[in-house]
């Protein structure tokens, strides 16, 4: 049985406990792997580390920094189809998937930031005939990046490119629930020849390496994505050392149709932004908001694709749904069904777990469900239940659907379907949410800030909003 090590120092590393527990491949339900039952003494080991190679890799040129960017981003390209194949198993989506979009979007991250670390500059203000002020960018230290399940080697690269780009050395943690493509990604890393302790990835479970990542005071900043109580956690935690933080987590994000929309391409892509990942995306539409002049009409139509998608062995191209990433996580998904069926919603298709045949006769399947009827104030639809379910909401004027849509203590992103040109840029003005797509989903460029509102975060990520987020500014001044 593969047995994952961490990577401390440039080299591998058994955790100190000298335990492990089971990696499991969602789709089976069967025990693939050993992740390291790592602790703060592993963490201490990867902090000292990363101090240790600071200095050196502070000092390296921009260019050579973009140079061994550059050079992982080339060796994650190299070796897709290895990473997707892991990906696809630690995680239970469809291969295909993790083939077209988790995979080649690690590299880019890499490459992007690669272009980044030549390019980042910062400010100048003369004060007209006496001074001249000018803006110093410079590196934290050591810092921690902390990154989820549902986009393993995607959210974990997203994190640590930036940071390396900007002259930082790091301490990750993956997820607990999928760490193998990051292992993978150790041996990339030693591949390239990045000096030893620039990069550290220690696994384990959140209380015991990720809680002492982020109170280590030798940690100057923390990038988390997850869970809005674990972000809650980490910023009560935080606030005592005075230390950067920049949180991604949750979402309850509204997709609204308008009668005037696009109708094929409006249902075509919120079918797309409901279930896609098995709707584990924390920008996934999980509120269908339709107005009601063609709400009879979308809802069947929604309701007859949702019933015709195939839920299926991940490794399957004809699979456009995989496996739930847990089976716990699918048990808390389903219950979200019966909670809608106890406050008054009528489920229109889905909801079930499903048993298939083959070596997927253990998985975690389950078929994706649309509910109707459900006040816009419930917990259905106030929760976050990340997985395929969504709720259908009929709504009346441009009025009713923004203040249904802002309804929730949720602000990641929202998706907006009308032709009116006027209406687009009126509602996202509007709209409480860090993102706003009109017309489209995840129709993404890493120049622009990432982040949401109220508890959907804080800060933002992406572009030069992350490399800020990893330097410290220093005005000098200088007098004439």
């Amino acid at each position: 049985m593969r047995k994952i090590l961490n990577f401390i120092g440039g080299d591998y590393r058994e955790p100190e406990s000298g335990t492990y527990f089971d990696n499991v491949d969602p789709s089976t339900g069967e025990v693939y792997s050993q992740i390291p039952d790592s602790d703060e003494r592993d963490v201490q080991k990867a902090v000292t580390a990363a101090k240790s190679a600071f200095e050196e890799w502070s000092s390296y040129s921009n260019q050579q920094r973009s140079d061994f960017l550059r050079k992982i981003s080339q060796l994650i390209e190299e070796q897709i189809e290895e990473l997707a194949v892991s990906e696809s198993i630690d995680n239970g989506k469809p291969l295909w998937l993790s083939r077209s979009v988790d995979i080649p979007r690690a590299a880019s991250n890499f490459r992007f930031f690669a272009d980044a670390a030549t390019q980042f500059s910062s400010e100048s203000h003369e004060m007209t005939g006496s001074a001249i002020n000018y803006t110093l960018r410079q590196p934290l230290g050591a810092v921690g990046c902390i990154s989820p399940w549902n986009l393993p080697l995607y959210l974990f690269t997203w994190k640590i490119a930036p940071a390396l780009a900007a002259g930082n050395t790091v301490v990750a943690k993956p997820s607990e629930i999928t760490p193998m493509t990051a292992y993978m990604l150790s041996q990339i890393v030693k591949d390239s020849e990045l000096p030893p302790g620039v990069l550290n990835i220690v696994h384990g479970k959140g209380p015991k390496v990720g809680e002492p990542i982020v109170k280590h005071d030798d940690i100057k900043a923390v990038s988390f994505t997850g869970g809005t109580a674990t972000g809650a956690r980490i910023a009560g935690g935080i606030a005592s050392q005075f230390k950067k933080v920049s949180l991604e987590l949750g979402g309850k994000n509204p997709n609204i149709v308008f009668d005037d929309c696009d109708f094929n391409t409006a249902l075509n892509i919120t079918i797309k932004s409901s279930f896609a990942n098995q709707g584990q995306i924390c920008l996934c539409g999980s509120r269908i908001l339709v107005q009601k002049g063609i709400y009879d009409d979308f809802r069947d139509a929604l309701v007859e694709r949702a019933r015709n998608i195939k839920v299926g062995d991940p490794m399957s191209p004809d699979s456009k749904l995989g496996a739930l990433v847990s089976k716990d996580h699918l048990k808390k998904v389903l219950s979200y069904v019966d909670l809608a069926r106890e406050e008054g919603g009528k489920v229109l298709c889905g909801g079930e777990r499903l048993e298939l045949e083959g070596r997927c006769k253990k998985g975690y399947f389950m078929s994706p469900a649309v509910i109707e009827g459900l006040d816009h104030n419930c917990r259905t639809n106030m929760e976050e239940i990340f997985g395929p379910v969504v709720t259908l909401i009929p709504f009346e004027t441009e009025e009713d659907a923004l203040a249904i849509a802002n309804s929730t203590e949720y602000g990641l992103a929202a998706s907006l379907w009308t032709q009116n040109l006027s209406r687009a840029h009126r509602l996202a003005a509007k709209l409480d949410f860090g993102i706003v797509w009109v017309n489209c989903w995840l129709l993404r460029d890493l120049r622009t800030p990432f982040g949401g509102s109220k508890n959907s975060g804080l800060g933002r990520e992406g572009g030069w909003e992350a490399m800020r987020f990893f330097t410290e500014p220093k005005n000098v001044c200088i007098k004439y």
